[in-house]
């Protein structure tokens, strides 16, 4: 599964270190998450769209 977190993150001027705090989880997370090494849970994955106001399927995608 592929994101768009790192781009989301950049458009909205947070470093991974804000959307960690802004989360709850941390930074290792955001990291791992953004490089497709960790996929998070579907609670969380609504919070990450909810941080950037917008859709689950806009920032998390299957590979194609």
């Amino acid at each position: 599964m592929e994101n768009s977190i790192k781009e989301l993150r950049k458009q909205h001027h947070l470093s991974q270190e804000a959307l960690a705090q802004k989360l709850g989880v941390s930074r290792q997370t955001i990291i791992s998450i953004e490089k497709g090494k960790y996929h998070p849970s579907l609670p969380l994955a609504i919070q990450i769209a909810r941080c950037f106001g917008t859709h689950v399927e806009d920032v998390f995608h299957l590979e194609e």
